[in-house]
């Protein structure tokens, strides 16, 4: 029994596999397979799979006969790249200088509290949430503010932020329902 779901769980992995780099390849096609366009190959298959995984970041330096090294150096170098699973939704906390000074620390620990993340856990167990604090965001004149999924949220307080993630958690329980 246990060898059967350790093949099943095999033959599970290679599908998901084969399918992750069928995406690749697309990406890799879309670009004309050219080593000079890495940076937006890595950007397209990061927002295809959240991430760049080990594989993923192996199959395109291979594909674009790039050596492994170089393209994880590229993937490291830049804060854009994450090299490990992010969730679904993407909290973004800036702690510039003006957010910093208007209490987005506040944000910071609403936001850790009621997901149960922290310094060290920035996503939640069901990839539903990333967390991420930045240097600036360049919306100075909003402080503080977070981005939730690429929406700008301006003078931003905790109770907004509980606003934002109950919304988020009501459409995915609405979602799960269909």
């Amino acid at each position: 029994m246990s060898e059967t779901l350790e093949k099943q769980g095999t033959v599970e992995k290679t599908k998901e596999m084969a399918g992750q780099l069928a995406v690749v390849n697309e990406i890799l096609e879309r670009n004309g397979n050219d080593p000079s366009r890495l940076i937006p190959i890595l950007q397209q298959a990061q927002e295809a799979f959240k991430y760049l995984s080990k594989e993923v970041i192996s199959y395109v330096a291979t594909s674009l006969g790039l050596p492994v090294t170089r393209v994880y150096g590229v993937a490291t170098f830049y804060a854009y790249f994450s090299l490990e699973p992010k969730g679904k939704h993407i909290i973004r906390i800036c702690d510039g200088t003006a957010c910093h000074v208007k209490k987005s620390h506040g944000l910071l620990e609403r936001i850790n509290e009621r997901l149960g993340l922290n310094s060290d856990k920035l996503t939640t167990d069901d990839m539903l949430f990333t967390l991420e604090q930045v240097c600036c965001l360049g919306a100075c004149g909003l402080a503080p503010v977070m981005v939730v999924d690429e929406v700008v949220h301006g003078r931003a307080t905790p109770d907004h932020v509980d606003e934002v993630i109950n919304k988020i958690l009501e459409d995915e329980k609405n979602a799960a329902a269909q």
